[in-house]
């Protein structure tokens, strides 16, 4: 069930950002480190996406699930894939939370 609500939220995640004009580079892009959900463009910024799915707020909203451990595992992860590709370019860290079917998107929602 709880890959499942995953999947689910990645996909409405996605349909959201590439319905505002982003553009998909990969999906759930994994390393030693952790896993990225969703990797856009934004014009010419590279955005790394964290999606929370959840069906009530019994647990708290979804964007407060990210962690300040997730986010240092979402950051190395990303430098790792900044490596791996060579990238030279704007980056930023967004944050999409689902709650049913109410999304809000967290732009910048973290940093290095």
């Amino acid at each position: 069930m709880k890959l499942f609500k995953g999947k689910k939220g990645e996909e409405l995640a996605l349909n959201f950002l590439e319905n505002n004009g982003y553009k998909l580079i990969e999906k759930n892009f994994k390393s030693k480190f952790g896993e990225i959900d969703l990797i856009m463009k934004d014009g010419e910024v590279i955005v790394f996406v964290e999606v929370k799915y959840r069906l009530s707020e019994d647990y708290g909203s979804p964007k407060d699930a990210v962690t300040y451990e997730k986010m240092k595992k979402i950051i190395k992860t990303a430098e790792y894939f900044i490596v791996k590709n060579n990238l030279n370019s704007l980056y930023r860290f967004d944050v999409v939370s689902i709650l049913k079917n109410n999304i809000e998107h967290v732009k910048n929602a973290f940093t290095l």
